[in-house]
C-alpha cells in the first residue's frame, strides 16, 4: 500500500470516531490505532520479518498488529504495562530517553503519543535514532499542544487558556485529577518544535527527514503542515518519519 492510498478521508473519520473511547474503553481506541500504525509503517517499509521497537508501548495493545515481526514494547511504568492484562508479547521496562539497547538494534523504531508526556522528548527522539539500524525507519508521532486534542481528557478548549487551568477545571467537574497532569505527565509540544528538531537531524546528517504530515488528515489536507501558526491548531497529531543514513 502506498502512503497516498493509505491516507484517505474514510480512514481519518474512523480514527476520529475511535478517539472518544480513549479514556473510557482504551481497547476500542488503541487497537484500531495499532492497526493504523501498522499500515502507516508498511507504506514506508513492508514489515514482515523485520524487528520493531515500540517506545512507550503501554500494556501491549499494538502487539497483535505486529505479530509477524520481532516486536518489543518498551514502557517505563509497571502499572501501565499490566493495565490491560495482556501477555504473550516481548516487553521491556525502560526509559525512552535512555533506551537499553545497542546502536542499530531495530529495523523500525516508533513512538505513538508519547512525546507530549515527557519533558525531554528530543532526547527520546535521538535515542530512537541511535537504536535504529542504518537505512531503517524512526517514526515519532505526537499530539500537538494547540491542536483540538492537546489537552487530552481535560477538554477541547480548556488548554487554550492554559494547562494548569485545564487541570483545575477537570478536577472541579470530575472530582478527581486527570490521568494526564499538566507539568507532570503532559507538556506543550508544538508542531514547530517537532519539525525544527527533525530538520536539524537532517541538516546535521543524523537522519534523512523522509516525511512530516498530520496523522489524522487525509492526504489532500497534508499541506497544513507547511503553514506556520495554522499547523499549530490544525495538525492534531504530527508524524515525523526519519531514516538514519546507510553506512
Amino acid at each position: 500500500m502506498t502512503l497516498r492510498r493509505f491516507a484517505t478521508l474514510r480512514r481519518s473519520l474512523r480514527l476520529l470516531a475511535a478517539f472518544r473511547h480513549e479514556q473510557t474503553a482504551p481497547a476500542k481506541f488503541y487497537r484500531p490505532l495499532a492497526h493504523d500504525t501498522r499500515m502507516l509503517i508498511d507504506a514506508f517499509l513492508p514489515l514482515p520479518g523485520h524487528s520493531v521497537l515500540d517506545v512507550g508501548g503501554g500494556p501491549g495493545y499494538f502487539a497483535d498488529a505486529f505479530a509477524d515481526t520481532w516486536y518489543i514494547g518498551l514502557e517505563p511504568n509497571v502499572s501501565e504495562m499490566s493495565a490491560a492484562g495482556l501477555t504473550g508479547y516481548g516487553a521491556v521496562r525502560g526509559d525512552g530517553t535512555a533506551l537499553p539497547f545497542r546502536d542499530g538494534s531495530f529495523d523500525v523504531v516508533y513512538s505513538s503519543n508519547v512525546a507530549e508526556h515527557i519533558p525531554n522528548w528530543q532526547a527520546m527522539g535521538e535515542e530512537m535514532l541511535r537504536v535504529t539500524k542504518s537505512g531503517g525507519l524512526t517514526i515519532l508521532s505526537y499530539t500537538v499542544w494547540l491542536g483540538p486534542f492537546g489537552g487530552h481528557e481535560t477538554g477541547l478548549w480548556q488548554h487554550y487558556i492554559g494547562g494548569d487551568f485545564a487541570r483545575r477545571y477537570y478536577e472541579k467537574n470530575h472530582g478527581h485529577p486527570p490521568k494526564n497532569v499538566w507539568g507532570t505527565s503532559l507538556f506543550a509540544v508544538s508542531a514547530r518544535e517537532g519539525l525544527s528538531w527533525a530538520r536539524r537531524m537532517d541538516a546535521t546528517g543524523r537522519a534523512e527527514l523522509v516525511a512530516a504530515f498530520p496523522r489524522y488528515h487525509p492526504r489532500w489536507a497534508w499541506w497544513v503542515t507547511r503553514v506556520p501558526v495554522l499547523r499549530e491548531f490544525a495538525v492534531s497529531n504530527l508524524v515525523l518519519v526519519l531514516r538514519p543514513p546507510s553506512v
